[in-house]
């Protein structure tokens, strides 16, 4: 089985950075890194700087200063999980992600990150696992074709 990673050009589609709006708590965001970033608060102000940042590495950087909500540790993989699963309705991310196939989604970086991705060829990998899960799903939830005309 081949490994898809890191999630930069044919792949970059699965990255937190790539471009799909998503909404949380009823703002849009222009990527789930903004939006996934704007979960770290419950701060008004500090969420919508996060989401007027011009980039997803900006967001990043806003959301490493927030207030942070007293329960994001036993919340972030749910949510990230649930803005993944809501970038996927897009029937065109959706089709790309189904087509991975069987691969594993691996989000390998240079940058250090074992809890989300795989960085030196350690990590957790929390974000792979979750577009594979997601990816299951939408996988079954297509019906097979019958091979009749």
């Amino acid at each position: 089985m081949r490994i898809i990673g890191p999630f930069d050009g044919e792949y970059e589609f699965l990255s937190a950075f790539a471009r799909a709006r998503v909404q949380w708590e009823g703002a849009e965001y222009p990527t789930l890194a903004h939006a996934f970033q704007a979960a770290k608060t419950l701060n008004v102000e500090e969420r919508e700087a996060i989401q007027r940042a011009r980039t997803p590495a900006s967001a990043k950087r806003l959301g490493k200063k927030v207030d942070l909500r007293p329960d994001w540790e036993s919340m972030k993989v749910d949510i990230m999980e649930a803005l993944v699963r809501q970038k996927f309705q897009d029937p065109t991310l959706r089709d790309k992600l189904i087509a991975t196939g069987s691969e594993i989604l691996q989000e390998a970086n240079t940058w250090n990150d074992q809890f989300w991705g795989v960085s030196g060829g350690r990590g957790k990998n929390h974000l792979g696992k979750i577009l594979m899960k997601v990816r299951r799903e939408l996988q079954e939830a297509v019906p097979a074709h019958s091979g009749v005309l």
